[in-house]
């Protein structure tokens, strides 16, 4: 949320008890609100993407179609819980879970040559500088 030059202390309190309801709760500055539009409100999709993405892989591989979604999805929540809980940054449990000469690495790896992180900073990107478009 971004508390309007008109808002006090009491009505930034009510909303966020208000959105808490549904989850996590920012204060941000009204600069940032398209941001935050392009990661978390965009990001959704992203996320869903990527989880699709993991479960075809795994289907390609052999694996039912329906335990592969379960898992990949499952997998996106047991990350999301350890890194909330430990509030660590994610590169420290990538490289926690990532083993010389194992599994992971070859495939982070591949996952680089293919330009995720890229691919994927740049898609936050786009989704911000259209909201921002959106918002004028």
């Amino acid at each position: 949320m971004a508390r309007g030059c008109c808002a006090g202390s009491y009505e930034a309190q009510l909303l966020r008890s208000l959105l808490e309801a549904c989850g996590q709760c920012e204060e941000v500055p009204e600069a940032q609100v398209d941001v935050h539009t392009g990661l978390s409100g965009s990001g959704v999709a992203f996320v869903c993407a990527f989880s699709e993405a993991l479960a075809e892989g795994a289907i390609k591989m052999g694996m039912p179609s329906g335990l592969a979604h379960r898992i990949a999805a499952q997998t996106l929540l047991g990350t999301a819980k350890v890194l909330l809980q430990k509030g660590q940054h994610p590169a420290q449990l990538r490289t926690d879970v990532c083993t010389p000469g194992g599994t992971t690495i070859y495939g982070l790896h591949v996952l680089e040559q293919g330009g995720l992180r890229a691919t994927a900073m740049s898609a936050v990107e786009a989704a911000t500088c259209r909201a921002r478009e959106l918002s004028r």
